[in-house]
């Protein structure tokens, strides 16, 4: 495959940027999964931060899925979930244990100013880093684990979701935790249905 990964043009960043202004209402999050494709950049990481604040008051939630080198983008967003390796290329030491897990953690919620922090851990599940202070470990749901692909975008999609639903940091944390346990069994690509995460919880 070939691809341009540039920045997109002053136009169309524009055009987008409007399009998230006249919809904004209409929302209760916006999930910016960066793929280093050239669309997410600090200029509209930094027009969804304004915006958010002008036009509904912080209301609206700003979750990020991020790229390695990106992270000065996501200044102030409410959560952002990496994995172990890209916590530990921001913080500029490996995850070992929990020590340093911890350490990163910590240093990735005062370096970005973000509400939460979770980062994922694989076969170790997860952990919830949130500005007060509080630390709590997720153990991983899956039983079994056929295919990681689409994990981190099933976290951060029902993480999003439980956030916009009314749901704690904790409680959302937890919902994205056993609807990734359902996609790692399955092989390929797979959506998490209501009715999947509903039997899972009851059992």
């Amino acid at each position: 495959d070939r691809e341009i990964k540039k920045d997109i043009g002053t136009e169309t960043m524009e055009r987008l940027i409007s399009f998230i202004g006249k919809n904004l209402n209409n929302v209760e999050a916006i999930v910016v999964a960066d793929y280093g494709k050239g669309v997410i950049s600090a200029r509209l990481m930094r027009s969804l931060r304004d915006l958010v604040k002008s036009d509904t008051d912080g209301s609206v939630i700003i979750a990020v899925d991020p790229k390695t080198g990106k992270f000065k983008y996501y200044q102030g967003v409410d959560v952002i979930t990496p994995n172990h390796h890209e916590a530990g290329t921001f913080c500029r030491f490996k995850i070992v244990d929990e020590e340093s897990l911890i350490r990163a953690g910590r240093k990735m919620l005062d370096d970005l100013n973000c509400r939460s922090v979770l980062i994922t851990q694989g076969k170790d599940g997860m952990t919830l880093f949130e500005n007060g202070g509080e630390i709590t470990h997720i153990p991983t749901f899956a039983k079994k684990v056929f295919d990681v692909t689409g994990a981190g975008d099933t976290v951060i999609g029902t993480f999003s979701l439980g956030l916009a639903s009314g749901l704690d940091l904790k409680a959302a944390a937890v919902l994205s935790n056993f609807a990734a346990g359902i996609v790692v069994g399955e092989v390929g690509t797979s959506a998490v249905r209501a009715e999947d995460l509903k039997k899972v919880i009851g059992d």
